[in-house]
C-alpha cells in the first residue's frame, strides 16, 4: 500500500503492528505516535489488550502505565499525578477528553475515528496532554482548556508548547447542518471553520489552528498532519464512513522531562 503524505513536518514511521505517523518537532520533546487501523482497536471501549500492549511499548512503557479514557465529548480533564496507576479495566477509566501529565511513568492516550486527537508536550518541563476533540469538543473549547491545564497544574508556558494535530476527518468530507453554525458562536473565528456551500462543511483542522492560537501556542510550533480519515478507508478507521463499526485510532504521548529543547 502506497502511504499518503502528510503535510511536511510529520513522517510516516514503522511500529510492531505496522504503519504510525509521527510529527518531527513533536518527536524532539516528547515519545508520541498516532496509529493507522493496522493497530487494531474495534470499538470505543475495546479491551484487546494485545492492541494496547503493543502501544504502550511503542511509548517505553507498560500497559499498566496507559492512561485511557472514556470519552464524553466535552473538556473534562484527567490529571495522571505521578506515581498514580492508571485504571486498567474500561469501566474505571476517568470520565474525560483531556490527559494532562508531567510523569514520565505514565503515557497518556486518546481514541478517535473522524474526530481530532491532539497531542501538546512543553519543550521546557516535558509536560504533556493528549486531547479527543470533535465537533462537541471543539465547541466546548478542548484544545484551549489543555492549554490552560498545563499552565495550571504543570506551569507550562503556552509559548513553550509544541502541538501535533493527527488524522481526522477533513473539511474535504465534513458535511454538517446548518444548526450547527450555532454552537460554535462564542468563539471569535468561527466564521472561518464553516464553508458557505449549499451543504456546510466544518474544518476542524482550521479551528484547532485557530483555537490553540489563541490559547498563545505560536503558530510556528502548531503541526497539522492534513490526512482526512474519511478519505483513506484503506488506513484509517471513519466513524462517518462506517458507522458503528468502525473501530478506533489512537494518539498517545510520554512525558520526557530530560528530553526538552
Amino acid at each position: 500500500m502506497t502511504l499518503p503524505k502528510p503535510s511536511g513536518d510529520f513522517e510516516w514511521v514503522q511500529e510492531s503492528w505496522g504503519a504510525a505517523l509521527r510529527c518531527a518537532p513533536l518527536a524532539r520533546v516528547a515519545p508520541h505516535c498516532f496509529s493507522t487501523r493496522a493497530l487494531r482497536l474495534e470499538g470505543a471501549r475495546d479491551d484487546d489488550q494485545t492492541s494496547w500492549d503493543a502501544l504502550a511499548r511503542a511509548l517505553g512503557v507498560g500497559r499498566e502505565s496507559l492512561v485511557r479514557m472514556r470519552q464524553v465529548h466535552a473538556a473534562g480533564i484527567f490529571e495522571a499525578a505521578a506515581g498514580a496507576r492508571p485504571p486498567a479495566r474500561s469501566d474505571d477509566w476517568p470520565e474525560a477528553d483531556i490527559a494532562i501529565s508531567a510523569d514520565a511513568s505514565v503515557a497518556l492516550s486518546v481514541r478517535a475515528a473522524d474526530c481530532v486527537p491532539v497531542l501538546l508536550a512543553d519543550r521546557r518541563s516535558g509536560a504533556v496532554a493528549a486531547v479527543h476533540a470533535g465537533w462537541k469538543g471543539t465547541a466546548a473549547g478542548a484544545v484551549m482548556a489543555a492549554v490552560q491545564a498545563l499552565g495550571w497544574r504543570c506551569g507550562s508556558e503556552p509559548a513553550d508548547i509544541v502541538a501535533a494535530v493527527g488524522p481526522s476527518i477533513g473539511p474535504c468530507c465534513y458535511e454538517v447542518g446548518d444548526e450547527l453554525a450555532p454552537r460554535f458562536a462564542v468563539h471569535p473565528d468561527a466564521h472561518r471553520w464553516f464553508s458557505d456551500d449549499a451543504k456546510p462543511r466544518l474544518d476542524l483542522w482550521r479551528a484547532t489552528r485557530d483555537q490553540l492560537e489563541r490559547a498563545g501556542v505560536p503558530t510556528r510550533q502548531i503541526h497539522v498532519c492534513e490526512l482526512c480519515t474519511a478519505d483513506h478507508p484503506e488506513l484509517f478507521y471513519s466513524y462517518r464512513r462506517e458507522g458503528s463499526r468502525a473501530g478506533r485510532l489512537v494518539g498517545a504521548i510520554r512525558s520526557a522531562p530530560g528530553k526538552t529543547l
